[in-house]
């Protein structure tokens, strides 16, 4: 089975890195385009192995599962370069392009395409973030036209970059807010943490390291105890103790509803 990844940039190069450390593909098996020579001479240096093209359409005419990685606005032009290659009856296509519905990407795909018994693409939208590239990626997917064993392959491509959750279309730009968007929010927490230690006294290493396990053991608590945050932050609140000092202070200061203004601001 061969995947080509059409825009090896940042979030495509990503993806192909993380697929080339799974248990799915071999980096033989991952086809990489993209516009720039310098884009694709890294992803070289990382991995020899890696197909690397300038060609969307040879790649095309190469892959089971087509991934188009490309910004939103490009997403037409590079399915119209291709479409006229593709065989709806055996491969893929998966789009990671955010805000280009279902709806859209059909039209693009069958647009002047001119049979009758044209078959009907089976089409992915997948919303990774960036953390797909070790292989800790929160990962939604929405499929349209799929058969159950078209869905289960594509879950456990992207279960093996991390954790992929099937949703219903309606909720991919809430997904993306939340996932996409916000491993950059759980970053600026972790950097504003890190400020602080620096402030308490840390040199900035001492402080990454201090924040940066904290963190960690926080969602590990989390993921083995299968409890919610609030049960484990009642665990260190102790009556009159300088957590729930500290947790009030950061209340007053809108913590809280600035992380949701935030979510919802980026839908």
């Amino acid at each position: 089975m061969k995947i080509a990844i059409i825009g090896a940039g940042n979030i495509g190069g990503a993806i192909a890195r993380g697929l080339a450390k799974g248990s799915i593909f071999k980096a033989s098996d991952i086809i990489c385009t993209d516009r720039s020579t310098e884009t694709l001479d890294k992803l070289k240096q990382i991995n020899p192995e890696f197909r690397l093209l300038q060609d969307n359409q040879e790649a095309a005419r190469q892959a089971d599962i087509i991934m188009i990685a490309v910004k939103p606005w490009v997403v037409e032009s590079i399915i119209d370069e291709i479409k006229h290659l593709l065989d709806f009856e055996r491969q893929i296509i998966i789009s990671v392009a955010a805000g280009i519905t279902f709806d859209l990407l059909s039209s693009y795909l069958t647009k002047n395409i001119d049979s009758e018994s044209l078959a009907t693409p089976t089409i992915f939208r997948v919303i990774p973030n960036t953390a797909i590239e070790v292989l800790n990626s929160m990962t939604f997917v929405s499929a349209r036209n799929a058969s159950q064993e078209q869905t289960e392959l594509v879950i456990r491509i992207f279960n093996d970059l991390g954790n992929a959750m099937l949703i219903e279309e309606r909720l991919m730009t809430a997904g993306t807010a939340l996932a996409s968007s916000g491993i950059a929010f759980a970053l600026r927490y972790i950097r504003a943490a890190i400020e602080g230690g620096v402030e308490l006294g840390f040199y900035p290493k001492e402080a990454q390291e201090i924040v940066l396990h904290t963190v960690k053991g926080a969602v590990e608590l989390l993921l083995e105890n299968k409890t919610n945050p609030e049960m484990e932050i009642d665990k260190v609140t102790t009556p009159g103790g300088i957590t729930i000092k500290g947790l009030n202070e950061m209340e007053l200061s809108g913590f809280t509803s600035s992380v949701i203004r935030g979510l919802k601001a980026s839908k």
